[in-house]
């Protein structure tokens, strides 16, 4: 399945501090119809995804009934982001392992 999510980097700064990127509700509700199909556990699904030029594996996970990207700070550097920022970002839901 390939997505194309857009939304608003923000900062979570618990326990294991790290950006984001939520997918909007459409989205994650198709994603939430494969979710058995593909995860690896506690919810997570893995994926790989891209914004612009630079792409990447990651695992979406569950927040508040819809799912986060997390964008790796390398992720934020090559392309030049920061939180508050809009991006559109590519996602093909990978099927588990």
């Amino acid at each position: 399945m390939d997505l194309l999510v857009r939304g608003e980097i923000w900062y979570w700064r618990g326990p294991a501090p790290y950006h984001y990127v939520t997918v909007p509700e459409p989205q994650s509700d198709d994603i939430h119809d494969v979710a058995r199909d593909v995860t690896y556990g506690w919810g997570m699904i893995p994926v790989v995804a891209q914004i612009g030029g630079t792409t990447w594996e990651t695992s979406l996970f569950p927040k508040d009934g819809l799912y986060v990207v997390p964008i790796k700070d390398e992720v934020r550097a090559a392309e030049g982001l920061d939180v508050g920022d809009v991006v559109t970002v590519g996602l093909e839901v990978r099927p588990r392992r």
